[in-house]
């Protein structure tokens, strides 16, 4: 009995020790709270200037001293360094600060977190400056006067079939207004080390090697080199391939990539005036056996320049590897020989006289008359072909206007018809009663050609 008794008055007696050191706890909590109320908690920054345990009534004092001292260092990306002075600035302490309005900030209940956890507060104009003299002394500033290198997007360079991307420049051009808006900023908050290139001072390349685009721009340019191109022109070819298609892209400042259309247009319009044949030179067996020399007409190969320039933009865009024939405004028969063929119309003007071939055999011939020289109206020479044929057609003209059954133009309103008030063909009728450039035919000869001709049959017209 004795013994519980003992142990209840034991456990009494650390229940009164416990509530002892617990007040007694709560009352130094209380005391040193009670130093707080008029003095900043530990670890306590104010716009940049440490306060920790520092009596409130001191504050204009050491935010005073603190000014005197303050200077800002810049670091430049090269590592340079100048300092702005507080004094070059007219940088002051505003004492028209309300001071209840920082002793307020903390709780000073809250002291035993403090040594744990910093506190940094920022009060809106509590140092006042001359911004006529930060804009002289801005304007001094060695980063802002020194030669300027302008940064540069990243580039590509075009190496053996492909691209290679070319690393951007950062250069060292200041970005004045970013500049300012930054030493505001930390003149301010007091802070005393501005590091340029962190506060994003420095103008900025738009696209840098690790740009999104930039891989896309240089896999699009890498497409566009890896087409391939050739042309066939009879036995004979061309192939545009990444050694030219290299040279008519660019690269604008968006990484665009922009082909060179008058680049494009010009390589086609040289492939023009090396292969068109439109009134060219040809040698031309006559059924008289005997060689003439042919030499302009509408005749001939023609390649349409515009269609093509667009087809090969498309190709190089599609990087597209392919043989084909440019696109032609009209072809001739072939790309042998004269290109002529074995079907075709042969008018000698000397003799008056028409053949007519299919596939290499005469299917009829006979005399015509053609155009009055003597008038100015002497019929085409050279190498021409059927537009189309026509039955029962009207011809008009200066001053007349005839029937025929059969017409086939060739030139113009100039061609090939049957001619009902004509008796007699052949001969030197043409020079006094020619026609105004057409061929007159007889009727058998007209309907024969007529029924056997195609539309785009070569018209040969020559004089011995």
């Amino acid at each position: 009995m004795k013994q519980v008794r003992i142990m209840v008055l034991s456990k009494r007696k650390i229940k009164r020790n416990l509530f002892i050191i617990l007040f007694s706890f709560i009352g130094l909590y209380l005391l040193i709270s009670l130093y707080f109320i008029n003095h900043f908690l530990f670890r306590t920054e104010i716009n940049g200037v440490n306060v920790s345990l520092k009596a409130h009534r001191n504050f204009s004092n050491i935010i005073s001293k603190y000014i005197r001292e303050y200077d800002i260092l810049i670091i430049e990306r090269s590592g340079e360094t100048e300092v702005i002075t507080g004094h070059e600035i007219g940088m002051k302490y505003n004492n028209g600060i309300s001071l209840h309005r920082i002793w307020c900030i903390q709780n000073p209940f809250m002291w035993l977190s403090s040594l744990f956890k910093s506190s940094k507060f920022y009060i809106k104009d509590l140092f006042i400056y001359n911004a006529e003299l930060l804009d002289i002394r801005i304007n001094r500033l060695n980063c802002l006067n020194r030669e300027i290198i302008n940064p540069r997007n990243v580039d590509f360079k075009y190496i053996n079939g492909s691209y290679e991307i070319i690393k951007e420049i950062d250069g060292n051009k200041i970005n004045k207004f970013y500049l300012k808006k930054a030493l505001i900023k930390y003149i301010s908050e007091g802070k005393r080390i501005l590091d340029l290139d962190k506060m994003n001072c420095y103008e900025k390349p738009k696209y840098t090697a690790s740009s999104k685009k930039t891989i896309k721009t240089k896999n699009l340019l890498d497409k566009y080199v890896s087409a391939k191109i050739t042309y066939r022109f009879g036995k004979d070819t061309e192939t545009l391939d990444a050694a030219s298609i290299h040279k008519w892209l660019k690269v604008d400042e968006n990484l665009d990539v922009i082909i060179n259309n008058n680049d494009v247009a010009a390589y086609v319009r040289e492939l023009s005036k090396k292969y068109d044949t439109v009134g060219i030179k040809r040698t031309f067996l006559t059924s008289t056996g005997k060689i003439a020399e042919l030499q302009g007409g509408l005749y001939g190969w023609k390649i349409d320049r515009n269609a093509e320039t667009e087809a090969l933009i498309n190709h190089i865009k599609k990087g597209d590897k392919i043989e084909k024939e440019p696109a032609y405004l009209q072809k001739a028969v072939s790309r042998y020989g004269n290109e002529i063929g074995d079907t075709y119309i042969e008018i000698n003007i000397t003799k008056q006289h028409l053949w007519f071939y299919k596939d290499g055999k005469m299917i009829v011939q006979g005399p015509v008359v053609t155009g009055n020289p003597n008038r100015g109206h002497a019929t085409v020479l050279g190498v021409y072909m059927i537009n189309y044929k026509q039955m029962n057609a009207t011809l008009t003209g200066p001053g007349y206007e005839a029937k025929v059954t059969y017409w086939m133009p060739f030139f113009g309103n100039i061609g090939l018809h049957d001619a009902p008030w004509r008796y007699r063909f052949g001969g030197d009728i043409y020079l006094r009663n020619g026609s105004h450039g057409c061929v007159n035919a007889p009727l058998y000869l007209a309907k024969t050609v007529f029924e056997n001709i195609e539309e785009g049959t070569p018209v040969v017209v020559y004089e011995e």
